[in-house]
């Protein structure tokens, strides 16, 4: 007989592998996020903040709760008195689903304006202070099944500092979902596409840039593995590319950086303005055959680069046409619904843009829809008119802190063309020490996070001044222009707009190897009137136009951008164009082409005319126009100048027949001028299929239409 200790222990060893079993099963398929923005939040006002002290973050008090849906802002009214912000409270009965062994929830906050605290059950477990970084809270507690309390405190008070372009929104301005927590956690996972071509020829070769960060959140040690895949548009047939790579082993609470390469396998179909297809992108982490997490991003193949200062996309110089857009929608604010991401891209499509730019990292919905609609976007962090936060190093280090937050969120989406680290900072930055130094931390900090983007920083346009150092460092310089529109300043006047385009030429003869865009320009319109006085729709019609006018014949700018698509909620009073006795300003940019209710001004089809008559694709003519360096003529002219001249040899050869013929010594040869001419053309049209087996698989040549 077997002694009962060896089967008590056997027992033990067959549960412990049971149990082991089952661990990694259910590792196997890790939970699925889950959508809060349709839970049962409630939201409660505090202007007097008394919240705390009323026992609000532990579920006590007599707070207004009311029923809300998020995402969602305290008031989505501009009105003055609500500019310098308030306290607002929401609280959430939750109830998470199970998670598997090893597993956990925690709660992902896409965006709160400005400062957040998070509760869980009455226990703080969040401090945030950044307005446009997502934040991830961590709530183990969460995944036992039972009823817990979520409470948020939203605080968006604020001063003259920082500055912003756009109203003091304040609440949970985009969604909050479940996110489970395994043993392993992936952060901030990036996909990014890089082509690479022998220096003496051969074929170019396509690779995706994996980057992430692998946190051991667990309480032994363990070695990570990572495989990442390519799913082809349509997501039919064999992947497009797997690569797998070992982590070393991580102690409890250690992070690793893990970057590698996934080769592109198969026919590549590039990302671009009418034709944006996309690949899917995976990575799975692992410990041994568990699986811990799986990362999902839609990533589009193309390549963004600066050559002989122009701009191009997929190996081609583009000319850029768009307008900004703002975050705002009336009635909501930045609380965008899902229709209201749908109208902003179905706006864009309207006008016929290929690009769109906007002063922080956009909502994560809109940013996808944009990728999928093929425009492009000029993204920025939101660090405008900052200099004199920038002065010391912990100043300088919250800024990077907000760039790179924007770099993460958007370095996914080929849509995103460069990462722009600021926004009007010194037009003298070599003078003025804590700008130059955050510029120069920016730049390295963005080519380190994305180096297969231009790093780019928009710039004021005051002429008068000289060459920067810290901007000749950019690949891409954005020119924010308002030449006509407001005066300037002493010195340095931007009253005519006669002056703009000198100011370009200027810049390129500053900064020759840039990419040169105008990030900006525009005129508030706000009524009717001759086209000679400023603020009418008629003016602002007539200075579009006029400035697209002179943008064509630039050359030199790769794209113009409008600010903006539409209105959008300002500070108050605020003074957007010419002074005007008696009339009281209010709250609303009245830049936009179409009004804050939704009503097209007559400058929109200004901008829609001159995109109509805009190809995306830059000529060998124009480019060189811009360049002063001769393009190779296109493949296929090549082959007609070809064609056309062993004709015109043919030709001449039976004239000089002909003649020998005509001085007495012609002979029998009308066969051989038939099998000289046959030669010829069988010449001509050997000489055409050699070099259209050679040419590349043609790709689609956009003409925007509306």
């Amino acid at each position: 007989m077997i002694p009962a200790v060896v089967r008590q222990l056997a027992a033990f060893l067959a549960a412990v592998g049971l149990l082991a079993t089952a661990a990694s099963t259910a590792a196997a398929a890790p939970p699925r996020e889950v959508s809060l923005v349709n839970a049962a939040w409630q939201y409660a006002p505090d202007a007097a903040d008394t919240g705390l002290t009323s026992g609000w973050a532990s579920g006590r008090g007599d707070g207004a709760w009311r029923p809300v849906r998020l995402p969602h802002v305290f008031d989505p009214r501009p009105d003055d008195d609500r500019f310098g912000g308030t306290v607002g409270w929401y609280r959430l009965k939750l109830t998470a689903p199970r998670t598997p062994l090893g597993f956990s929830w925690a709660l992902r906050f896409e965006q709160a304006r400005r400062v957040a605290d998070v509760w869980i059950d009455g226990r703080r477990a969040a401090h945030h202070t950044d307005p446009y970084a997502p934040f991830t809270v961590r709530a183990p507690q969460l995944a036992d099944g039972r009823p817990h309390e979520v409470v948020v405190r939203v605080d968006n008070h604020k001063g003259k500092e920082p500055r912003e372009g756009w109203w003091n929104w304040g609440g949970l301005t985009r969604p909050v979902t479940l996110v489970p927590l395994g043993a392993l956690v992936a952060h901030d996972t990036g996909f990014m596409p890089e082509r690479t071509c022998p220096e003496l020829g051969g074929a170019c070769r396509w690779t995706v840039l994996v980057d992430t960060t692998i946190e051991n959140r667990s309480t032994r040690p363990i070695t990570p593995r990572v495989d990442a895949t390519l799913t082809p548009p349509g997501g039919s047939g064999d992947d497009a590319g797997r690569a797998a790579v070992p982590v070393r082993r991580l102690a409890p609470g250690e992070r690793a950086r893990v970057r590698f390469q996934i080769p592109v396998d198969g026919r590549v179909r590039l990302w671009g303005p009418g034709h944006p297809s996309l690949y899917t992108a995976t990575l799975t982490t692992a410990d041994g055959g568990a699986v811990q997490q799986v990362d999902r991003a839609r990533i589009g193949l193309r390549t963004v680069a600066v050559r002989n200062g122009l701009l191009e996309l997929n190996g081609k110089p583009v000319e850029l046409r768009g307008a900004s857009i703002q975050e705002d929608v009336a009635g909501r604010g930045p609380a965008l619904r899902d229709a209201d991401v749908d109208a902003i891209v179905e706006q864009l499509k309207q006008v016929g843009a290929n690009i769109t730019r906007a002063h922080y990292a956009l909502d994560e919905r809109l940013a996808r829809k944009l990728d999928e609609a093929g425009i492009l976007v000029w993204s920025q962090a939101p660090i405008y008119h900052r200099d004199r936060l920038l002065e010391t190093a912990a100043q300088r280090d919250e800024a990077l802190s907000t760039v790179r937050a924007a770099v993460l969120a958007t370095r996914n989406h080929p849509s995103v063309i460069t990462h722009s680290v600021a926004n009007e900072l010194s037009v003298i930055p070599d003078e003025v020490a804590g700008t130059r130094l955050f510029l120069d931390a920016a730049r390295r900090l963005t080519l380190d996070l994305d180096p297969t983007l231009p790093t780019s920083v928009d710039t004021l346009s005051y002429p008068g001044y000289e060459r920067q150092d810290t901007y000749a460092r950019f690949d891409l310089l954005g020119i924010n222009s308002y030449f006509g529109w407001y005066p300037g300043k002493e010195n340095h006047s931007t009253a005519n707009l006669a002056d703009f385009a000198p100011y370009v030429r200027q810049m390129r003869a500053w900064y020759p190897n840039a990419g040169l865009v105008l990030t900006e320009f525009g005129a508030e319109a706000t009524m009717t009137g001759p086209a000679s006085e400023k603020e009418t729709f008629a003016f602002q019609d007539s200075y579009t136009r006029n400035v697209l006018r002179l943008v064509d014949d630039l050359h030199v700018l790769s794209g113009a951008i409008y600010w903006t698509l539409q209105e959008f909620a300002v500070k108050p009073h605020w003074v957007g164009g010419p002074p005007r006795p008696g009339v009281e300003r209010d709250a609303i940019h009245h830049k936009g082409l179409i009004t804050y209710d939704g009503r097209p001004k007559p400058a929109w089809e200004a901008l829609k005319d001159d995109i109509l008559k805009t190809d995306l694709l830059r000529s060998a003519a124009d480019v060189q126009l811009a360049t002063g360096i001769r393009q190779p003529v296109d493949h296929r002219t090549r082959i007609g100048q070809a064609t056309a001249i062993l004709i015109l040899l043919a030709i001449l050869a039976i004239a000089a027949v002909d003649l020998w013929a005509f001085l007495g010594w012609r002979r029998d040869v009308e066969a051989d001028e038939d099998d000289l001419l046959e030669a010829a053309y069988a010449l001509a049209a050997a000489q055409d299929a050699e070099d259209v087996e050679d040419e590349p698989e043609p790709r689609p040549a956009l003409r925007l239409i509306a």
